[in-house]
Parts: structure tokens; sequence; C-alpha cells
């Protein structure tokens, strides 16, 4: 059975050749080109739009087929080649664009492609904007202008030295380089290679290069875990480097390994950033979503901070951290945010403060793991329909009557031993699960409790 086209709020995602045709990223370039001069009420210029994508195959097609739709709705298009996610972000606000698009499907395997809409702050659609794009697109509601008015295709070859200039600002380069680590870095091929590679570099690392070249064929799962890194783990081990970097496809995501070759999970990429952000200015703000671990709430309250928790997706973290001034934020997925960077993940600025962090305290990644300590995290997800998921919500929350609930996003259910957050998928008919806690004991309890709820909840 044919797998329906995604179309979210951060734009689109389909099986590539099945559900995702050059015909569709034409429609939808120009709806999100029709958008943008229809929010431009001056019309005095074409708005620009930048381009890049990640390295799978079928990128530039649907990067020229994008371009073409924004081109023929008057969209000035500036076309960034492979780059990372977070440097299309970059790229845009630095050009002054009112937009960007990203060709890409993050860590889904090399079937895939999507599209990504920015809006000209560098973060996707708020929920509405979002939805009006979505809409003009099915309906075809599309304004082709005339050829006189057609935006044209330029070329812009910065956008590798303008991010990692960019993240070498936010870091004392001299101090890392003093350090003359070793790290491997592993970029799955994807689009992140040539953007890390330059940053380690440019920080004095001694870089050993695992899949950097941008063929898009993925030399493994590309998602940054465990399963999909054992390859980084032995180099690791075998080299005597001191750090391994895991980069997902589109370079917004990084995962650790320790100098042991242990992959010590995507969770500390952002429990690190927010070390090294709070030791040097204590009683700071953070923000991360639901599902992130509690570690960096134990590092914010360790400095006399806090964490503001929002729904999963990278604009609902972006946006709190921009209202309330955020020192960083992220999600627990190797997600990490520094607007002083941008407010778009970035595995670069994961990268350099991790880095910095480890200059600055002289301790290994085993080390700074020991410090925070570890909690036991699961994620698992259940098949269930909306009715399903509810029923599994209800079931939980009755199961659990101590709990602090926010219902923000699904349900998360907070407790002294742990913390448990169920939500539907926005992709799929799937319930995620992620449970926490310090105690492995709680682990088992919570899995247990888990698994009897989705069995009574599909045979109520």
């Amino acid at each position: 059975m044919t797998q329906e086209l995604i179309i979210s709020i951060s734009g689109m995602r389909g099986l590539v050749g099945q559900n995702m045709f050059p015909e569709t990223a034409v429609l939808y370039g120009a709806a999100f080109g029709t958008f943008l001069r229809e929010q431009d009420k001056t019309q005095n210029n074409k708005p620009t739009v930048a381009v890049g994508r990640d390295s799978r195959p079928s990128g530039t097609l649907f990067a020229s087929a994008v371009a073409a739709g924004l081109a023929a709705a008057g969209i000035e298009v500036i076309d960034l080649g492979i780059c990372s996610t977070p440097a299309v972000g970059l790229m845009l606000r630095h050009l002054g664009c009112q937009g960007g698009v990203v060709i890409t499907a993050s860590h889904n395997p090399i079937e895939y492609n999507g599209i990504k809409l920015l809006l000209d702050d560098g973060i996707a659609p708020p929920k509405p904007l979002a939805e009006q794009i979505r809409r003009r697109f099915l309906d075809k509601r599309i304004h082709y202008v005339g050829s006189l008015d057609c935006g044209q295709v330029r070329q812009n070859e910065q956008t590798v030295d303008l991010h990692v200039q960019k993240v070498l600002s936010i870091v004392d380069p001299g101090a890392i380089s003093e350090k003359q680590y070793t790290a491997v870095l592993d970029s799955a091929n994807g689009a992140g290679g040539a953007e890390g590679r330059r940053l380690l570099e440019a920080l004095g690392c001694r870089v050993i290069g695992m899949n950097l070249e941008p063929t898009g064929i993925f030399a493994h799962k590309p998602e940054p875990i465990k399963e999909n890194l054992q390859q980084l783990c032995d180099k690791v081990k075998e080299t005597g480097a001191d750090i391994g970097f895991a980069q997902d496809p589109d370079a917004d995501r990084v995962a650790i390994v320790d100098k042991t070759g242990r992959y010590i999970g995507e969770e500390y990429s952002l429990a690190f950033a927010a070390m090294l952000r709070f030791r040097r200015q204590p009683g700071g703000t953070a923000a991360a979503n639901l599902s992130t671990s509690r570690m960096i709430d134990d590092i914010a309250a360790g400095a006399g901070g806090s964490v503001i928790r929002t729904p999963v997706g990278e604009a609902h973290v972006a946006a709190a951290m921009i209202e309330n001034n955020c020192l960083i934020g992220g999600e627990g997925n190797g997600g990490v945010i520094d607007l002083r960077v941008g407010p778009i993940r970035d595995s670069l600025v994961g990268m350099a403060l991790t880095l910095q962090l480890m200059a600055d305290t002289g301790k290994s990644v085993a080390d700074l793991v020991s410090q925070i300590g570890r909690y036991e995290m699961v994620k698992t997800k259940f098949p269930a329909d909306k009715t399903r998921a509810q029923a599994i919500i209800e079931r939980t929350k009755a199961l659990f009557p101590e709990a602090r609930l926010d219902t923000r996003d699904g349900c998360r259910l907070d407790m002294p031993d742990g913390w448990i957050h169920i939500r539907t998928s926005n992709t799929e008919p799937i319930m995620r699960v992620i449970f926490e806690t310090k105690d492995p004991a709680h682990a088992d309890r919570f899995q247990q409790s888990l698994e009897t709820v989705c069995r009574e909840a599909a045979n109520p």
C-alpha cells in the first residue's frame, strides 16, 4: 500500500517516486512563493529565498523543482548547494532573504526526501501560517507571474565559511586548540562533512573523517543513535581519539562517543552545552522540549537557573528561547540551539560547545558524564489510532495519580523518581512513549506498567 505524502508544520516529506514527484515540488515551491509575495505588502522588490539541500541523490532534482516553482511565482532564488539545515537558516538571515527552503528528509532513509520551509527569522512557519501554505498547495491557489517578472536563480558559495566563522565566534578557539584533541567525525555521507571538518580543524583538532563525502549514499542508517554507530565507536577506540561526533544527514543533530568507544547518548549533546553556558552565566534560563532529559534541569538548578519546557518541535523551543532570552536550548535528540548562531538546531554548535567545556574543565567526555550523572531513558512506540491513544493517556494518568501533569503535547507525567511523556506522532498512527528515571528498577516498573496499559487499551 502506497504511503501518503506527509505535509506538516515543518514542510513536506515523502517517498521519492511513490508519493513525492518533481511536479509536487514545483507546486509546493510556487505555493510558498505566492504566500511570501502576499505577505510582502509593499511589493517594491521581489522576495528572495535561499535554497539548500542535503546530499541525497534526489536532492538536485527537488532543489531545481522548488527553485522553478519559486521563480515562476516571482521569487528570486539563491542556490546554496549542499549544506546543513542550520547553515541555510544562517545564510538567509545574513543575505536578508524573506524565506528559506531546505531539501532534506533529515534522518530518514535514502528512499525519502523532503522540503522544509523557513521564514525570514530562520524558523519554520508557526502553525497558522504553515496551515495557510499547506492549504494553498492542496487547493492549487497559486499566482504565476509573467515572463518579465519571473525570478532568477543565482549561486552563492559563502555558506561553509560563514557558518564555521559564526560558530567559532561563540567559543575560544585558542583555548581549545591548545588541547590538541583528536576527534573522529562521522557525517554519514550527508551534508555536514565539509562544515564539520572545517570547524574541527579551526579548533586545532586532528580530524579523523568517516563518511565525510556528501554522496548521499549513506554508509549506515543515518539516524545518530547507538545501533547505527558501532563503526564510529570502534574507530574512536582504535585510533585513541579523545571524542567521536556523529551528524545526521542535514547536520542539525549530533551524538557523542567517549574515548573508550562508548556511545553516551544524544541527550548529552544538549547537557554539555547547557553545562558550559551555565558555568559561564549562572542564573540564566534554558529551554527544552517535554521529551528531553532532566539532566538539563539538574544543571540549571545547580547554577541557580531554570528551564522552560515546550511542546516537541524545534520551532516551539526556538520561540521560547527568543521570548525569554535563553542561554541555550534544544531537544534531546542531539539538537542544540544557541541564539548567538541562530534559532535552529546545529551540530556544529554542539561540537564546539562540547570541546570548549572539555577545554575549560580539563575533563574527558567520560568524566563529564560522571559529573552530570546518568539517567535510565527508554524511548518506545505503540500502534495507536486517536481513540486508543487517548485511552492510553487516561489509563496512564490513573496509574500514576501522584504525578504532576503537563498536557500541552500529549501528556507528560512528572514524579519524584522520574517522568513519562506520551504523545501521538504527527506523521504515523503510533503513540511515542519516552520515560526516564535514575533508578533502573523504576525504569522496569514504568516499562511493565506502560505495556499493561497498552494491552488494556487495545482490548477495552
